[in-house]
């Protein structure tokens, strides 16, 4: 993903989804912050996942349309983020720095109905739930919950589980749901009932229930073969999908041949349904031709897939049966005129065969009980509820419309859409019924869970930072203007670039910042290392000053950290110094690292390397200003604890480990290296940064961090998520300093970060989470191919097989036949238990330094404790990575059968697990405690000469 600026996916998203946000998120393993992004603006975010026609809409907009990698799978990564997020089993709960429910306005308490449960109406009433309205109820007609999602896309595309996850979370806001009620079904349960029930606000999602059906099917039932989508796609759900209802129904009994009518979505779930049901072959017919079929190109694939026939050009003539059975069916072949016209051409018939009719050719409101419901509501002759397209209203005031039964949603998304638009006009309606106004901009709440309410912030040397995110002195902080657009994003603190004396002033060459070379051919975002040659700013001091003044004016809560550089002069240190306490910096930063041009000015590098110079710069600014100060460290120096060591003793109040990595990115072919200045093509040694210097950066932290316990380190180098920014932590950092991943995207990154942090530390507050293998925010991996779980072949037929060529038509024979024996209903739907913390929620405090005591000499590792490699045969994909890397790089302990390509560990194995650094699947291979003791092979017998 590009992340790109103004991202077309967002746009083409009815919902807006923030696409690029939740990517990244992803990309981190913030599956919280990715799952927060998500529900944010679209409550149905994991079903929507499942079933949204993607390329029509987010990945039609994708600009990899344009690269030969092409579009990215956003509905896939959606479903996955959503999916992870809802194995953690936290509730929603409103924004916990919003007004307290009990606080709120009388207006707040107002009655509010919503009528149908499906997707337009859970949206609703998620948003006014998080609005802060306590009196909502949903009536359902059905006894199922969910609407079409439940009743009418397959288990399959959208298992039930989903459904009643996302109505869970809406529940958890305090919404009710009363099902067998419905508009029309008795009781006088009308629009008129509920206004006269003091029912303030009253939302319409009902849908469309009746099905289209042309004149040649009126006198046919199901006993004759004959279905609609709504008679036949219910009973498939009722039976496939655990949970939904109580009833133990059975699936439909479809045997031969059997035409489906119609070419949108649920014509293609009622091919691919009839298939599961028994069908023999199944054939899809619509009137028009390929390019005119409105399902989604997902939809159609997979039924091409599972072996459906496509019959183009054909229009209903009439319904052959026999002794009260359907046997065939005939059909006008279709034409059109040079107009564009389509007419039936009965010179042209086409025949099938046919033991059972499905007709999909869309629903409609013509149940006239609920018509005359919906009274004084006005109904078009189409047969929808006229609305206003912008806020979902009707013609009466205070009642609203979304879904199928308003018009213009044809996907769940856009019904999703119809309610979140819906919800604001409702807010609006009620607030102004009670003399409240609200803003003409929509300003819906955010998703939250107890997640959010977790406390990051941390104090450093006396000073408060709201989050432990902050900006570098480098390129991201060029400007005071950028330093504001980042303070704005949410970046807790920031240094300025580093600035001298104006004697001291630089002028930068160019090109200056270029990609690295340590990942390969990667270009675009995600860079693994960034080189530069760039020299300090070349801004004066005076601007710094006047800039750090304006910041700490208009962001007093920010903490704002002057970078200052001098050489080795005490009249130069004090002075810089004291201008920049003058400014009202919070604290200074010594830049004593710079790696390229300063040090050749006696600068930076020169003055950093050696601990006598340091210790002195240091006394030299302790007796200059009172505000605390961090010395830069450099990694190029032989022992990096020598020289934090020689800061504290001159002063210093704490140490930034640390700064770039002095090197030489590459060549070229013709011995030129990038960057090259000018026409000569020079270049110089520049600094290394980003993840390819975290190692160093790790092991220069957590060396300080062990040998000055409780010294205050402003980690930085190659922090690029969350849970980077946590290992830095229980190395030793006390705040966490960023540049090389906002190279690659924006200040955006920080929100990822927080609620990335805040998930962490929440997790840890949750034991089971350890005792069930998640690693921070990501669940234990199950046996899965093609990201599907699977059962254990060996434990289904007694041998193993692998993936491949006729093994892997074996093994889908084999499961197939498993599967057809799996009662469907048996385990009914994962009841939700709300997980909640069984100890304190730790503060950023408690895990700083929180690893350091594993982190020793070698001597210290026990010898004893031995591991193995173990290969899960069902996750294996048969590549023979890992014979290949232990055969030609180990220690050839791993056998790989030429015919079948199993691999498999022998008692060779001396648990090295490079064979698990290079498999491709993630904990395909797991390293267990060796059960034998470990003897080494020494070649010769020990003694022998």
């Amino acid at each position: 993903c590009l992340k790109c600026a103004d991202a077309p996916c967002q746009k083409s998203c009815p919902t807006q989804l923030d696409i690029k946000t939740f990517i990244s998120n992803i990309a981190n393993r913030n599956y919280y912050g990715a799952a927060k992004a998500i529900f944010s603006d679209n409550p149905l975010g994991l079903t929507c996942g499942m079933v949204c026609p993607t390329s029509d809409l987010c990945v039609g907009g994708c600009n990899l349309y344009g690269s030969e990698e092409g579009p990215i799978n956003i509905g896939g990564l959606q479903q996955f983020a959503t999916e992870t997020f809802k194995a953690m089993q936290i509730p929603q709960i409103r924004d916990p720095t919003a007004t307290p429910i009990d606080q709120l306005p009388n207006s707040y308490r107002a009655k509010i109905a919503l009528l149908g449960c499906g997707p337009a109406s859970i949206s609703c009433a998620t948003f006014l739930g998080r609005l802060g309205y306590s009196d909502i109820t949903i009536f359902e007609k059905q006894d199922y919950i969910g609407g079409l999602s439940s009743s009418e896309i397959p288990q399959f595309r959208l298992p039930y589980n989903a459904v009643k996850f996302e109505i869970q979370q809406m529940q958890d806001l305090g919404v009710q749901i009363k099902t067998g009620k419905g508009l029309g079904t008795g009781d006088n349960w009308t629009i008129k009932s509920l206004k006269e029930a003091n029912y303030e606000a009253i939302f319409v999602g009902i849908g469309l229930p009746q099905p289209k059906v042309i004149p040649i099917f009126k006198s046919l039932t199901t006993q004759n073969g004959f279905f609609t989508s709504k008679d036949f796609l219910p009973v498939v759900s009722q039976a496939s999908k655990p949970g939904m209802c109580a009833c133990k129904s059975r699936l439909p009994e479809i045997s031969g041949r059997v035409i489906v009518l119609g070419v949108g979505d649920t014509a293609f779930d009622c091919a691919t349904s009839a298939l599961r049901c028994g069908a023999k072959k199944v054939y899809v017919v619509f009137r028009k031709g390929f390019t005119n079929i409105r399902a989604v190109p997902e939809e159609m694939d997979a039924a091409r897939e599972e072996k459906c026939e496509f019959i183009p050009f054909a229009s209903p003539k009439e319904v052959k049966t026999s002794n009260g059975k359907i046997i065939g069916m005939e059909f006008y072949k279709t034409e059109q005129n040079d107009n564009g016209e389509w007419y039936e051409d009965e010179n042209q018939l086409i025949s099938l065969k046919a033991d059972v009719i499905i007709s999909a050719f869309g629903s409609e409101l013509r149940d006239q009980d609920v018509i005359s419901a919906l009274d004084p509501v006005k109904v078009n002759k189409w047969g929808y509820v006229e609305t206003d397209s912008t806020t979902m209203a009707s013609n009466v005031p205070g009642v609203y419309c979304g879904g199928d039964i308003a018009g213009f949603a044809n996907t769940t998304v856009e019904s999703v859409n119809d309610g979140k638009q819906a919800s604001w006009h409702i807010h609006s309606y009620l607030q102004s019924l009670h003399g409240i106004s609200v803003p003409a901009t929509p300003q819906l709440p955010q998703y939250c869970t107890p997640i959010d309410a977790v406390d990051i912030s941390v104090d450093v040397v006396g000073i408060h930072f709201e989050n432990p995110f902050g900006l570098a002195s480098a390129p991201p902080t060029t400007t005071s203007a950028m330093i504001r657009r980042a303070f704005e994003a949410g970046w807790g603190f920031a240094l300025t670039k580093t600035f001298a004396l104006d004697k001291d002033l630089v002028t930068n060459v160019s090109p200056r910042i270029v990609r690295g070379t340590t990942s390969g051919q990667n270009f675009g975002p995600g860079q693994g290392a960034f080189l530069n040659i760039e020299l300090i700013s070349e801004k004066t001091a005076a601007y710094w000053c006047r800039s750090v003044t304006e910041l700490k004016k208009d962001f007093p809560t920010k903490v704002i950290i002057a970078s200052i550089m001098c050489g080795y002069n005490k009249e130069d240190w004090t002075e810089l110094a004291i201008m920049a306490e003058n400014s009202g910096a919070d604290a200074l930063e010594l830049n004593l690292s710079c790696p390229h041009g300063m040090g050749e000015r006696g600068m930076g590098l020169a003055c950093g390397q050696k601990p006598e110079l340091v210790r002195n710069i240091c006394m030299w600014v302790r007796a200059a200003i009172k505000i605390p100060f961090f010395a830069k460290m450099t990694p190029n120096v032989t022992n990096i604890v020598d020289i934090a060591t020689a800061a504290k003793e001159g002063g210093a109040d704490g140490v930034t480990a640390t700064n770039t990595v002095s090197g030489l990115m590459g060549l070229r072919e013709n011995a030129t290296a990038w960057p090259s200045i000018g026409v000569e093509q020079r270049t110089t040694y520049g600094g290394v940064s980003g993840n390819a210097i975290r190692p160093i950066a790790l092991r220069g932290v957590s060396a300080i961090g062990n040998a000055l316990p409780g010294f205050p380190i402003l980690a930085t180098g190659g922090i690029d998520s969350a849970e980077v920014g946590l290992q830095f932590l229980h190395v030793g950092a006390s705040a966490l300093q960023i540049c090389s991943a906002v190279q690659n995207q924006d200040f955006t990154l920080v929100t990822d970060y927080i609620y990335g942090l805040k998930a962490l530390l929440y997790l840890q507050s949750m034991e089971e989470f350890a005792k069930e293998g998640w690693r921070g925010q990501s669940p234990p991996t199950p046996k899965h191919q093609l990201g599907k779980s699977i059962p254990k072949v060996a434990d289904v037929i007694g041998k193993k097989l692998p993936h491949f060529g006729e093994y892997k038509e074996s093994r889908k024979a084999i499961l197939s036949k498993y599967r057809e024996n799996i009662d469907l209903l048996e385990n009914g739907a994962d009841e939700r238990k709300c997980r909640s913390p069984s100890k304190p929620v730790p503060k950023v405090q408690d895990v700083i330094g929180k690893g350091l005591d594993r982190i020793g000499t070698y001597g210290q590792l026990d010898n004893k404790q031995q591991v193995v490699a173990l290969i899960d045969e069902d996750m294996c994909i048969n590549c023979g990575k890992c014979y290949m890397a232990c055969n030609d790089s180990g220690y050839q302990a791993i056998h790989f059968d030429p015919e079948t390509h199993i691999a498999t560990v022998t008692d060779d194995c001396v648990g090295c697990t490079l064979c698990s650094s290079v498999c491709p699947i993630i904990d395909c291979i797991q390293m267990v405690p060796r059960t034998t003791k470990y003897i080494p092979y020494r070649g010769v017998p020990i003694g022998t000469k």
